[in-house]
């Protein structure tokens, strides 16, 4: 695994568990529609989405 391979799933599981911690409502939601995402966006390989994603919905929860 890659240094940068590795801190994407870093990142990726620390966003999934916030939101999981997250208590429900429309921040949670929207959280979990930017992970998803993110998701996606990995699977496309398009880093920059994935990040840009992951952070939106870091905001989301804030």
């Amino acid at each position: 695994m890659t240094p940068e391979t590795r801190e994407m799933s870093i990142k990726l599981a620390s966003v999934r568990a916030a939101c999981e911690r997250a208590p429900a409502g429309p921040r949670k939601d929207t959280a979990w529609k930017h992970y998803r995402l993110a998701e996606l966006a990995q699977s496309e390989e398009n880093d920059a989405e994935m990040y840009k994603e992951l952070d939106a919905a870091k905001l989301a929860l804030v």
